[in-house]
């Protein structure tokens, strides 16, 4: 099926996406689907094109290598980042959440006791006046 496109143009090959180009021979080729990248003797990775013509399978494994090596770089950049953050927060102490929440049950505590030493001190003085103390 795609031998009929042998000799014409990469376009017309390529329109079938079973098919491969090879610019070198300008022959239109099946993809060989049991291997990853086609084979040296149907033809060499400079020449094959696949699914576009204007990108040959040399340029796109370089240009998937450097893609997928720039998201890997910075995927461990994220896990970096977020692992220092975790640490240094751990390292620093309770925040400052952390510290408003104890003042503010620190100035509950005052008061609470406050209150207390009031109660106490009419309740003594109610016990006086009616001489039960």
């Amino acid at each position: 099926e795609c031998q009929q496109y042998t000799n014409r143009s990469c376009e017309e090959c390529l329109k079938n996406v079973t098919c491969l180009w090879c610019a070198s021979s300008r022959r239109c080729v099946p993809y060989p689907v049991r291997r990853i990248l086609p084979p040296a003797d149907l033809c060499e990775l400079s020449s094959a094109r696949w699914g576009v013509c204007w990108v040959n399978f040399e340029a796109l494994i370089i240009a998937m290598s450097v893609v997928g090596g720039m998201i890997l770089i910075m995927l461990l950049v994220c896990c970096c980042c977020c692992c220092k953050k975790k640490s240094k927060k751990q390292v620093s102490g309770p925040d400052k959440e952390d510290e408003r929440a104890a003042r503010e049950r620190e100035r509950r505590r005052v008061r609470q006791e406050e209150r207390r030493a009031e109660m106490k001190s009419r309740h003594d003085e109610i016990r006086r006046k009616y001489g039960m103390v």
